[in-house]
This record gives C-alpha cells, sequence and structure tokens, in this order.
C-alpha cells in the first residue's frame, strides 16, 4: 500500500505492460509481411511462413498478462466512451464524476465504501452520472489468477448488458473484495454476484469468452498515458478531487457543489 493511499503503479510495471502489448502489435505485423511474403514465393511457402507467424503471434500474447488477449481487433463495449470510460447514469446530467479504479485495489474498496450510498443516490436523482475506468494493473497482486482482470471483463460484460446493474455488481464486488496478494474471488463467485445483482444467466455466462479483456488492457495503458497515476483517482466535472475520499461526505458535498454552480 502506498504512502499517499492510492494503489500506484510501478515504472518497472508500467514499462511491462508496454512491452507486453508492444509484442502483440509487433507480432501482427509480422503476419502481413509474412503473407505477402508467400503469395510472391509460391503456395508452399504460404504454409511454411503462415506456420512460423501463428506460432510468433501466440507466444507473444500468451505473454501479456494485462489482457490475457490480442490488443488487435479488440472489442469496446457499447457503453464505453473512447476514453476507456464506462458511463452510467443520465446522459444530461450536470455532474460528472469520473473514477480510475481496480477491483483489487483496497483503497478502491474504501472509497466504495465510503462513497458508494451517495454516488448512487447522485445517479438515482439525475444530479450527476458517473464514468468508470475499470483498471488492471494490479494483476500481479493475485497469486497469478488475474483476478482484477477477471473482475473488470465481468464488470465490463454486464455493463454492456445493463448499466444500472453494473453499478449493484461494482458494489457487490468492493463488498467482497479480497486481498492483495490472495487468488481473488473465483469465476463462479464472480457470476454469482453478477446473477446477484440482477444480470441475467446468458450474460454471466459470456463472462468465460474474456471478451473485453484486451480493451481492458488498452484502457489501463491509456490511463496512465494520460497522466493518471494510481487508483482510486476521482474528477468532478474534468477537475481531480482533492478532498478526502475516504470519508463520507465531503464528495456528496463536491458534487452538490458543483450542481448548483
Amino acid at each position: 500500500m502506498s504512502k499517499d493511499n492510492s494503489c500506484n503503479i510501478t515504472a518497472t510495471g508500467r514499462e511491462a505492460l508496454h512491452q507486453r502489448q508492444q509484442a502483440a502489435a509487433t507480432a501482427d505485423r509480422r503476419v502481413s509481411v509474412a503473407i505477402r511474403t508467400a503469395w510472391i514465393a509460391g503456395l508452399a511457402v504460404i504454409a511454411l511462413l503462415i506456420g512460423v507467424t501463428t506460432w510468433s503471434i501466440v507466444g507473444a500474447r500468451a505473454s501479456n498478462t494485462t489482457g490475457g488477449g490480442a490488443i488487435d481487433g479488440l472489442i469496446a463495449p457499447a457503453a464505453a466512451t473512447d476514453s476507456g470510460a464506462v458511463v452510467i447514469g443520465k446522459p444530461e446530467a450536470k455532474v460528472t464524476v469520473t473514477v480510475f479504479l481496480d477491483f483489487m485495489c483496497p483503497y478502491c474498496g474504501q472509497f466504495e465504501r465510503a462513497n458508494g450510498g451517495a454516488l448512487a443516490a447522485a445517479i438515482a436523482n439525475g444530479t450527476a452520472k458517473l464514468e468508470v475506468h475499470p483498471m488492471s494493473f494490479l494483476d500481479d497482486l493475485s497469486s497469478g489468477t488475474k483476478y482484477s482482470t477477471r473482475a473488470a471483463n465481468a464488470f465490463v460484460t454486464v455493463a454492456n448488458h445493463d448499466r444500472a446493474t453494473a453499478l449493484v455488481f461494482s458494489q457487490l464486488l468492493f463488498a467482497q473484495q479480497p486481498a492483495e496478494h490472495s487468488a481473488g474471488l473465483t469465476d463462479a463467485t464472480l457470476a454469482g454476484l453478477a446473477a446477484q445483482a440482477g444480470a441475467p444467466a446468458d450474460v454471466v455466462a459470456a463472462f468465460g469468452k474474456r471478451t473485453y479483456q484486451p480493451w481492458v488492457a488498452k484502457i489501463t495503458t491509456q490511463a496512465f498515458d494520460s497522466g493518471i497515476t494510481g487508483t482510486p483517482t476521482v474528477k468532478i466535472n474534468g477537475q481531480t478531487f482533492t478532498g478526502d475520499l475516504y470519508t463520507a461526505g465531503p464528495l456528496a458535498e463536491a458534487i452538490t457543489a458543483a450542481a448548483n454552480a
């Protein structure tokens, strides 16, 4: 845990994330070059080069421990913005609360417990909408199970179906948040919490497809490239909130003040 009460990514961790994604992108470029060369050389060479380049891509993507999938051709959820946020609430809400979080981050859990009720109320009455950036940089703290990625993928899968349900699911994930350096919640537990939140069976069953893992990996890198250094980072109408994130009251007051401005 960091001294500034947030979960921070290390320089080494950020560089490793870039290297894993760059490896996948480099391998994909090799496919294009190989195929063009192969057509010139003939069908026999095509077969050989496709086999070699396919092996290269599989190896590069297997090493991508953040997203667990290809970066090219990623599928973005319909509920997401170009900046990598899942938006919950009425589009016309005067106040936009932006939260960068990792479901393994203990400080994010503290933030949710202090402010989750007030945020839900502000969303329900139309005062605010919530932009959630579900990040996955704490995968290394879940004993190899990539909990941050699995939880983010599950959240986004639910949000793609129904954002109100996703908000409830997020609250349940933090209510049962696993400790750092544990294996995290199992896939079965994630499924059970999603069902408890109201997600239908076919949406829950889609967790296993890991559809949004590449997108989660991309928006995690995108967040840090934009200047985010840790979680939770909270903004109100684009301005970083510098008040107390872990005590009920200050954030709610800031939302009310922004609504009345």
